[in-house]
C-alpha cells in the first residue's frame, strides 16, 4: 500500500532523461514560507516609506511593484528559491525537471490573484488538495512545482543500462536504418551526441526531442515509449558502436607488421 507521502511524489525525467523522484512540499511548509516572504516584503515597504515619507498613493505603487517583482526575481535568478522557501527548505522547479523560464516566473506569479481568492489563499489551497503533486493553480498555469529540497532522491545510474535503453538494437530498426537514415543523418546524429553536453539545458531538450520524433517517425519507432534523448542516443549507439570498436585499416596493417 502507497503511503500519502509516496501517492504524491513525482517521477521526472533529468535532462540526460534519468528519471528521478520528487516530493511535493506540503501545505504547512508552503504557507509559512509565503508568510515569512509577505513579512520581508512589508518590512521593505515600510522601510521606504519611513525614508522618503512617500504619499500613501506612491507607497500603494511601491507595494505593487514588491509584490509582484519579489517573486519573480527571486524564483528566476535564485534557481527557484524566494527567502521563505529557502528558510523552509523548498524551491521551485519546472514541471519538467528543467530551471525555471523568466515567462513561467511570471506566469505562477500573475496567477496569485486567483490563487489567493477568495482569502488567504483559498482557491491555491483547494487546488493543491485536488492536484495530485500538490499545485496550485499558479503552477499548474506555468507547468511548475514546489518541492521539498533534500527529499528528492540521487538518479539511479543502473537506470541508464536498463533494456529500455537498449531497445533501438533489434534487427527490424538496424535494417530501417541502412536503408532510410543516409550519411547526412548519420553526421547529424553524431554531431547532436557530441555536442549535447555544451547545449543549455533548455534549449538540448528541445532539440532532442524534434530530433527524436523525426528519426520516430522516419523508422517507425510510434510503438516505443521512449524519450527523444533515448531515440537519439539509442541510434547513435546503433549507427557507430560497431565501427568504434573495428579497427582501422592502417592501425590493422601497422599491428600486423609488428
Amino acid at each position: 500500500m502507497k503511503t500519502a507521502a509516496a501517492a504524491r511524489e513525482a517521477i521526472v525525467l533529468t535532462p540526460e532523461h534519468v528519471p528521478i523522484r520528487l516530493f511535493p512540499a506540503g501545505l504547512g511548509a508552503r504557507f509559512f514560507a509565503l508568510m515569512v516572504d509577505a513579512l520581508i516584503v512589508f518590512g521593505m515597504t515600510a522601510m521606504i516609506s519611513a525614508i522618503f515619507g512617500v504619499l500613501s498613493g506612491l507607497r500603494m505603487v511601491i507595494t505593487f511593484i514588491l509584490s509582484w517583482g519579489y517573486h519573480v526575481y527571486f524564483e528566476s535568478q535564485h534557481e527557484g528559491r524566494s527567502p521563505g522557501k529557502r528558510v523552509l527548505g523548498l524551491r521551485v522547479v519546472d514541471g519538467r525537471g528543467l530551471p525555471l523560464t523568466l515567462g513561467q516566473c511570471f506566469v505562477r506569479t500573475v496567477v496569485r490573484v486567483l490563487d489567493s481568492a477568495p482569502a488567504l489563499y483559498g482557491l491555491g489551497a483547494l487546488s493543491a488538495l485536488i492536484d495530485a503533486h500538490g499545485r496550485r493553480l499558479g503552477d499548474l498555469a506555468a507547468d511548475t512545482m514546489v518541492v521539498a529540497e533534500g527529499r528528492s532522491e540521487e538518479p539511479d545510474a543502473t537506470a541508464l543500462l536498463a533494456p529500455e535503453y537498449n531497445s533501438l538494437r533489434t534487427p527490424r530498426v538496424l535494417r530501417l536504418l541502412r536503408r532510410r537514415v543516409g550519411l547526412e543523418e548519420r553526421e547529424f546524429l553524431s554531431a547532436l551526441v557530441r555536442r549535447s553536453p555544451h547545449l543549455e539545458d533548455g534549449a538540448r531538450f528541445e532539440l532532442m526531442e524534434d530530433a527524436g520524433r523525426w528519426f520516430g517517425e522516419r523508422l517507425e519507432l510510434r510503438d516505443l515509449s521512449l524519450s527523444g534523448e533515448q531515440v537519439v542516443r539509442g541510434l547513435a549507439a546503433a549507427l557507430f558502436a560497431g565501427e568504434a570498436k573495428r579497427p582501422r585499416r592502417g592501425a590493422a596493417a601497422r599491428a600486423g607488421g609488428h
